[in-house]
Parts: C-alpha cells; structure tokens; sequence
C-alpha cells in the first residue's frame, strides 16, 4: 500500500507502480459492486473486467472509501470484502468528502470516480452506464450528478450510454447544453445500456481507441475542460433489444411509483426489478456491456499513453 500524507488516498501496489512509470491506467467505479449487482456475481464480474484491463496493456484501478480512505486501486483481499459489505454507502460528489470524514466505506458513483481518477491523474474510466435524467424530472428535479461531472472533470467515460432506466432525450440535451462530447464507437446510433439502439442519432461517431485519444488531445491542446463521454454499444449477441426492454422498464417505473422510492434509491431499484422481471437476463447483459466497456477503455488509455 502507498498512501500519501496530505489526502486520504491510498494507491494499491500495481496502480502506484503503474502511475509512476507513466503506464496505462483505467478506473473503475464501485457502485456496480456494493450496489448494482448480487454477490458473488459481483466479485466475479470485477475480477474478470481487471483482467480484461490488463490483458489489453493497461492497469485497473477499481475505487472506493473503505473506513474513510480514498482507494486508488484494490488489492484482492480489499475487493472481497468490498463485495460483501452489507453497509457501503452509494457514494457521489456531494458525500465522497463525507464519507472520507466520516470514515465510512462507499462504493463510488461515476460523479465521485470521475473526481478521484482526476486526483490520481487517470485519464480513463470505464463504467456500465451514466446516471442522467430521470423520467419525471420536471417535477421531481431528479437529475444524476454524473451530468455535471462530466461537465466539469477531465476524464473520458467509457459507457453503455446512459441507463435505460432514464430520460434519454433529456439526458443527451442536458449534456448538450454543458458540453460535453458524446462519441458513440462505431455506431451513428446512441445505444441504450442492454441495448443497442435508442432511436436517438448520436452526436458525433468514432470508430477507433486512436481517433478518440487524438480528439481528447486535441480538446486539451485547446484547453476545453471537461470529460467526454464514449457511448460504447453492447455487442449484438448479448443485447436485449430496445422493444422488448421498453415493457420491463416500464413495469419496473411502475412499481417504484407506488412504492414511493425516490433519490439516490431509484437506479438501484429499478435495476434490482428488473433482474427479477427479466428472470436475470438483464445482468447477463449488464455483465457484457461492462466487460465490453472495459476492453474499449483499456485500448484508449494505451492509446493516449503512446
């Protein structure tokens, strides 16, 4: 373990040597773990998507607060007992200083990974999907943090695009109106997290690791701050098409309404109705898009390093 003396913040072995020989290093949010997904699926997912980082050249770096440190990186032991922790906090911008404070454990959303990649130096992050803007928000005002994040802190998100849980439209306007670049790789479609299209023509296209490091330098070379986000679509195979997926998430909103569940509980239950109501199918695919997601940052991060 290296920690530094004037921060919380706690790099594990492989990301401290990895930073200080200027190597390719990609950070990976938490929430997925402590919030997203059922143990041990969770631990076995993190596990292969570090390994999928380093077969590609680069470094993982999974973040989290464990009892109020900043972690850079997880050894092995610390991952597994982030994956069974019963009590973690869904960490983003507005609590990360306190649960730092308050010595809690958090798993950190892509708001609060965003920050702490940009405080290690790490220029790439991969993720399932961005928060955005709810359905509703007009009213309820229930709008992810992540939008702002990415509008302000120079790390490019490796995503599925937004959750398909969300307000697309919306989501893509908000980012929009913050500038912040939205790249689908590949496709001149947005995809919508288990799937593959949303019917919303995307921004802009590139269709390599390479072409996207050379548009992030160019936007550091003209000093435009801010993240970028790469929508990434999950492959073909492991899709759940937008028709069949629009049913589920309409049964999962309805149930969240009549329950009343509002704040930072609305992604994780919803997502936790759907894996019932699509009889696990939708973690499969979740499962897919992040290992996809991964593979595709670990390129970017190769390639902004060469």
């Amino acid at each position: 373990m290296n920690q530094t003396s004037s921060f919380p913040l706690i790099y594990s072995n492989e990301v401290k040597a990895a930073l200080d020989a200027g190597r390719p290093v990609v950070a990976l949010e938490s929430t997925i773990i402590t919030h997203g997904m059922p143990w041990p699926g969770n631990l076995d997912m993190a596990n292969d998507v570090e390994d999928i980082i380093r077969a590609q050249g680069a470094v993982p770096a999974t973040i989290a607060v464990l009892d109020g440190s900043l972690h850079i990186g997880l050894e092995k032991k610390a991952l597994e007992v982030l994956s069974h922790s019963q009590n973690a906090m869904k960490v983003s911008r507005a609590d990360l200083p306190f649960a730092i404070a308050t010595k809690r454990t958090g798993g950190t959303t892509v708001a609060a990974t965003m920050i702490a990649a940009a405080l290690a130096g790490i220029r790439v992050f991969a993720t399932g999907g961005i928060g955005g803007v709810h359905f509703g928000a007009e009213q309820s005002f229930d709008i992810s943090a992540d939008l702002e994040e990415l509008a302000r802190t120079p790390v490019i998100v490796v995503s599925a695009g937004a959750k398909a849980i969300l307000d697309i439209p919306k989501t893509l306007e908000v980012l929009e109106t913050k500038g912040v670049p939205v790249v689908t790789y590949r496709s001149n479609e947005l995809p919508a997290f288990w799937s593959r299209q949303s019917g919303l023509t995307s921004p802009l296209r590139l269709d390599s690791a390479q072409e996207i490091a050379h548009f992030q330098n160019m936007r550091t070379a003209m000093n435009i701050g801010g993240g970028m986000l790469i929508a990434n679509p999950v492959a073909a195979a492991d899709e759940i098409p937008a028709s069949q997926m629009q049913g589920y998430i309409n049964q999962a909103l309805e149930k969240a309404k009549s329950k009343g569940i509002s704040g930072k509980q609305v992604t994780p239950f919803l997502l936790s109705e759907i894996l019932t109501i699509t009889a696990g199918a939708s973690l499969v695919t979740n499962i897919a898009l992040v290992k996809n997601n991964a593979h595709l940052a670990a390129a970017i991060a190769c390639a902004l390093s060469n």
